[in-house]
């Protein structure tokens, strides 16, 4: 163990120093060309990125969604990392396409990989981002209207006098009803008057009648007994 700590150790340190110096040599070499190079490279890129645009859109539609983020985002230098292999291909495709700059970052990465090459990297991201069409949720949405204090009483004020209205024309119309439900209910008192004397006055007529139907009832009953009492009395009287 001892020995592990004091010579075999310090020896693999050494190594990765030896090799972490070179290839942040190499990259700050490559980064300071790619630098150099930018004015040629959005000169060509501003002449070509309308035939650019439909194979840069395919390319991008084909990598991962963690890479779509960080290509338009471009705000994580440890997703560089985290996504190392994809961006490698991603790098291969542009330069097949003969993307401005993209053979040279491609030609990087494959030297000291994609870590060390974060400058150029987004510079290429952030090209590719301009020919991306928006999509639907991505599309800047229009400011709300600022609503001021005086504007928010007024549409209050408003409010309340439509809402008075409402009720005032409710008012109406039941006023209207009740209206036309005492005229109605005047148009049908007089027929009801007049029918009532006419059942009056036959109830009269009825009991007018009635006395000398009762008169005639006792005269014919009293009739047959006047003449029993006038035969009685014949008999009775004494014969000369």
């Amino acid at each position: 163990m001892d020995i592990w700590k004091s010579k075999v150790l310090p020896k693999i340190k050494l190594v990765f120093v030896k090799t972490g110096g070179k290839k942040a040599a190499a990259a700050a070499e490559l980064v300071k060309s790619f630098d150099e190079s930018k004015e040629g490279i959005n000169g060509e890129f501003e002449e070509k990125k309308a035939d650019l645009q439909p194979k840069v859109v395919e390319i991008y539609e084909s990598v991962p969604a963690p890479l779509k983020v960080l290509i338009k985002e471009r705000s994580k230098v440890s997703g560089i990392k985290k996504n190392s292999a994809a961006i490698t291909k991603f790098f291969e495709d542009l330069a097949k396409i003969e993307f401005p700059g993209a053979k040279k970052v491609s030609e990087g990465i494959s030297k000291v990989g994609p870590a060390l090459l974060s400058g150029p990297i987004f510079a290429t991201f952030e090209k590719v981002s301009t020919l991306l069409p928006l999509a639907a949720e991505e599309a800047p949405k229009e400011a709300a209207p600022v609503v001021t204090e005086e504007e928010a009483a007024a549409a209050k004020d408003e409010a309340v006098v439509e809402e008075k209205k409402d009720e005032a024309a409710a008012a109406a119309a039941n006023d209207e009803k009740k209206e036309e439900a005492d005229e109605e209910k005047k148009e049908e008192t007089p027929a009801e008057t007049a029918a009532a004397p006419a059942e009056s006055s036959a109830v009269t007529a009825e009991e007018a009648a009635a006395p000398p139907a009762e008169a005639a009832a006792a005269e014919a009953a009293a009739a047959p007994s006047a003449e029993a009492e006038a035969a009685k009395a014949e008999e009775e009287t004494p014969k000369a």
